[in-house]
């Protein structure tokens, strides 16, 4: 979808305080607009579709907290990359072509 908006203006917010039960999420990602609005078809009193813009193709969600996380990854050391990588170089399909 062209909505005018470049990479850079279309943004995902995220925000809730320690009173309200919801967290408010106003996003341009289409992959997240997709999970927000099947998990509210399936779990309406959980999660609500509050908003969309058609023209910059913004949605704005409602969900209970407990119901949205976040997920914070260490990053990989040198030798678990170097160990993946070895791996890829022995099981790498272009090799079973051959």
């Amino acid at each position: 979808m062209r909505t005018g908006l470049t990479k850079q203006e279309k943004t995902t917010d995220i925000w809730f305080d320690e009173k309200d039960p919801l967290i408010h999420i106003r996003t341009h990602n289409t992959d997240l607009k997709k999970r927000l609005a099947a998990y509210s078809g399936q779990y309406p009193d959980q999660c609500r579709q509050t908003d969309a813009d058609p023209e910059t193709g913004c949605m704005e969600f409602d969900i209970e907290k407990g119901r949205f996380s976040f997920r914070l990854t260490a990053p990989y050391s040198e030798e678990r990359r170097e160990a993946t990588r070895r791996y890829a170089r022995e099981n790498s399909t272009t090799n079973l072509l051959k």
